[in-house]
């Protein structure tokens, strides 16, 4: 309307000025409700004309949106295994700081788990005792065979001692015996002694293979117990929390409620969606104003920060079916980030707030080149120019947005 209306200053004014004072018609005579589209006609056309040249280079050189906000993100409340509820620590809309216990499931399994493991922890213990005891009867029984083969050895020599001086006290028999014997013996030793070496390899290898499997599975049983306590990762309030013992809940169909963050690291952040038109317009540097719904009647200065390389509508991943180009669905935005130019000015908007958004080319730096032609340089001018008319849209439509939204929509 505002454009239309300046553009008939320039258009049909002079029309009509030039009908009443050189051709001398009157409005209600020559000029009436049924001779006005022939008589100003130039006026008219020119005026369409230009006013859709108007409208079409503000929102072109400088966008606007109503799609603006500053995302907050929220921290799913989910344990990590599934079971039912046995205490609810929390209420809803309660202030939580990280590491608080929000609720704790059922654990009766976890624990006998855990106390299976901390008795094959006992039993690998008493193993160890059990293998220190068959070394030392090892050793013994060592010794003791070791003795026997002595004694073996020492009567066998004595009686082919004796056989050598020719003594008939001494038979072939009893030496065979003998050799016999000594050669037991010597089985006997290196049994004692391969007995010994596995009681040593038991008490080296096995046993400590055995503990290091049964510390591990306490810890695997302690890991599934702590599991079934939840805490809170952040600091923050809990929100759609509506837990009640006996509850099942499930890591991924069954959450707990919403945990809002009491720190927003981007909260001066803003994100807008431009349409694709302006992808050649908007860049990084660009002043832009905006305001919100939860702050009628103020307007922040912005700037871009950055514009994001793809448009959400594009994106896919893979799956079982070739997608289709016309599946697409509505056109897709540019999406814009957009912080404040004064720092702490958005501070008191609500995060997740409904805003609208004007972005601004600016071509001063573009002026000020010497080999700029004239039809450029106006052009330039007229540009950034007619910001203004937009920059003004903007305050009136921040102006009458609380009598629209309480008055005029119900809400």
């Amino acid at each position: 309307m505002f454009e239309l209306f300046f553009c008939s200053l320039l258009t049909v004014l002079p029309d009509y000025l030039v009908r009443r004072y050189v051709q001398g018609k009157r409005i209600g005579v020559e000029i009436n409700l049924f001779s006005v589209w022939y008589e100003l006609r130039w006026g008219i056309t020119a005026c369409a004309i230009l006013t859709i040249s108007l409208i079409t280079t503000i929102f072109y050189y400088h966008p606007a949106t109503t799609s603006v906000s500053n995302y907050f993100r929220t921290v799913t409340i989910l344990p990590e295994t599934g079971g039912r509820v046995s205490a609810i620590m929390i209420e809803n809309n309660q202030d939580v700081t990280a590491g608080d216990v929000l609720f704790q499931l059922e654990d009766a399994s976890q624990q006998t788990a855990v106390a299976t493991a901390q008795a094959q922890i006992n039993e690998v213990a008493a193993l160890q005792a059990v293998a220190a005891t068959d070394l030392a009867a090892a050793v013994a029984g060592i010794d003791q065979v070791t003795a026997a083969l002595k004694q073996a050895n020492d009567d066998l020599a004595r009686n082919l001692q004796l056989k050598e001086r020719g003594s008939s006290a001494v038979r072939q028999t009893e030496i065979d015996r003998l050799v016999n014997l000594v050669a037991r013996r010597e089985g006997e030793l290196d049994a004692a002694q391969a007995n010994k070496a596995a009681v040593e390899t038991n008490i080296g290898v096995l046993i400590p293979a055995q503990q290091a499997s049964a510390s591990a599975a306490l810890d695997q049983a302690e890991a599934e117990l702590a599991k079934t306590i939840v805490y809170a990762g952040v600091s923050g309030r809990v929100e759609q929390f509506s837990l009640q013992v006996g509850d099942y809940v499930n890591p991924i169909l069954r959450p707990a409620g919403l945990l809002l963050p009491d720190e927003f690291t981007d909260r001066d952040r803003f994100a807008a969606g431009f349409g694709q038109l302006t992808a050649n317009v908007i860049k990084p540097g660009m002043y832009a104003e905006m305001g919100c719904f939860s702050k009628p009647f103020t307007i922040i200065p912005m700037v871009v920060i950055g514009v994001q390389s793809v448009i959400p509508s594009g994106q896919m991943r893979p799956t079982d079916a070739l997608r289709d180009p016309q599946d697409t669905g509505r056109p897709g935005t540019v999406t814009v980030f957009m912080e404040p130019v004064y720092e702490g000015q958005a501070h008191d908007i609500l995060p997740g707030s409904t805003c609208l958004a004007n972005a601004y080319t600016n071509n001063h730096d573009l002026l000020d080149n010497p080999d700029l032609g004239t039809g450029e340089w106006l052009f330039l001018h007229m540009v950034d120019t007619v910001g203004v008319v937009h920059a003004l849209l903007l305050r009136i439509q921040m102006l009458l947005l609380p009598v629209q939204q309480l008055v005029f929509s119900g809400h």
